[in-house]
């Protein structure tokens, strides 16, 4: 047992005993890891965020689709929805796209029903918009930063409709709990989004609160209603409910092609920068050589030799897995994922402009622990058998 824990000494020696070599092995496997391990990390949060945003939102969200298609619901949906046993509340809810600034930034218009904000949402600055009311925007805080907003400005017609253009008013900055969430949101009455988007008494969706325990006979109920249209005899408006299980995986899901495509670079970057680990650690093989042979003349057997290299590997490993870990943690914090979240998050820039949600789990650090290990042993362990399965006279040379 105690020469056992002398060869294990040695090892953590042989780390210091080649100082460059340690630092390029240290240095290969943080670049193939720190974008594993970020990676994983900003999925980690985007699941998080997903079951957050599912948890402030509605029971139930209700759509109406023709043809296919996503289409308007009348405003006697509401009524219509109202009527199915086991809903407490429905309130209508206007979502659109719509260009703000000199620059057309893209914002989202979200018209709601006034004290019907969204949970999680608190107030910075001013106010919030007033029942009837036109023209009365409450803006998030990251749009309103990069625009240059604040409450009193006035921003130029950016719609045309029948009503005419009109300028609008931003009276109120918010906050929300969600950062991706009001990252280009801008709040509104039903009134404002109907005449943003030169619509007449309808909505994009409605937002049902159910009696305790009934979500899902509430969703059955609505999902099996001929039609949400006016006019019974007119062309049908089929119902779509999500519930609450549906948002959270739709928002989930939302990601998946950025982490495919996320998953496909790190395959290629691992296929790179294997071949250069497995150069890297058996730089020197000559040294190594000797080092070997020395040892086996001192009588150390070829079971010794791989241990030391083993525990030398333990080592770089750890170091690899540790750096790793902390270039990932300032990428994703004081970095802001700057070009990772243009891979992950669909839409995003490379300077997303809004804080990229992310959670360091030990299962990912693990991971990352695991793969450095796996790849610096891939490198070491040939390197160091070959070196102690030679004679020691010939290991010399």
């Amino acid at each position: 047992m105690r020469s056992t824990l002398a060869v294990a000494r040695s090892g953590l020696s042989a780390v210091l005993l080649h100082p460059l070599r340690s630092a390029a092995i240290v240095a290969c496997a943080a670049a193939v890891l720190v974008p594993f391990v970020a990676g994983t990390a900003v999925s980690e949060g985007l699941g998080d965020q997903a079951a957050d945003a599912a948890r402030f939102g509605a029971d139930l969200v209700v759509t109406g689709e023709r043809f296919g298609l996503p289409a308007p619901l009348p405003g006697s949906a509401i009524e219509t929805v109202r009527r199915v046993p086991g809903v407490l509340s429905v309130r209508p809810r206007i979502v659109g796209t719509v260009p703000l600034g000199a620059a057309a930034e893209p914002a989202v218009l979200v018209g709601v029903e006034a004290g019907a904000f969204p949970g999680g949402v608190r107030l910075l600055e001013g106010r919030l918009f007033r029942e009837g009311a036109g023209n009365e925007l409450v803006v998030g805080s990251r749009l309103a930063r990069r625009l240059g907003l604040a409450p009193g400005a006035r921003l130029p017609p950016f719609y045309r409709n029948r009503g005419g253009e009109r300028v609008s008013e931003v009276v109120g900055v918010f906050r929300s709990d969600l950062p991706m969430w009001e990252a280009n949101l801008v709040l509104c009455s039903l009134e404002t989004a109907r005449a943003v988007f030169d619509e007449r008494g309808t909505a994009t969706e409605l937002l049902v609160d159910c009696r305790e325990g009934e979500e899902e006979a509430v969703r059955s109920a609505v999902a099996r209603l001929p039609t949400l249209a006016a006019d019974p005899s007119g062309e049908p408006l089929r119902p779509r409910v999500l519930t609450r299980a549906d948002l959270r995986a739709l928002l989930a899901g939302g990601a998946a092609s950025g982490q495919g495509v996320f998953a496909l670079h790190f395959v290629l970057l691992l296929a790179a920068a294997v071949p250069v680990l497995v150069v890297a650690s058996g730089a020197g093989l000559r040294e190594r050589r000797r080092e070997t042979g020395v040892l086996k003349m001192l009588g150390w057997g070829t079971d010794a030799v791989i241990l030391r290299a083993l525990v030398e590997s333990l080592v770089l490993a750890a170091a690899g897995a540790s750096l790793s870990i902390l270039l990932a943690a300032l990428w994703l914090g004081p970095l802001g994922a700057r070009g990772l979240a243009a891979v992950l998050l669909p839409g995003a820039d490379a300077d997303p402009g809004f804080a990229v949600p992310w959670r360091l789990a030990p299962g990912p650090a693990a991971a990352g622990a695991a793969l450095s290990l796996a790849l610096i042993l891939v490198g070491t362990i040939p390197a160091s058998a070959r070196a102690a399965s030679a004679e020691p006279l010939e290991a010399m040379r």
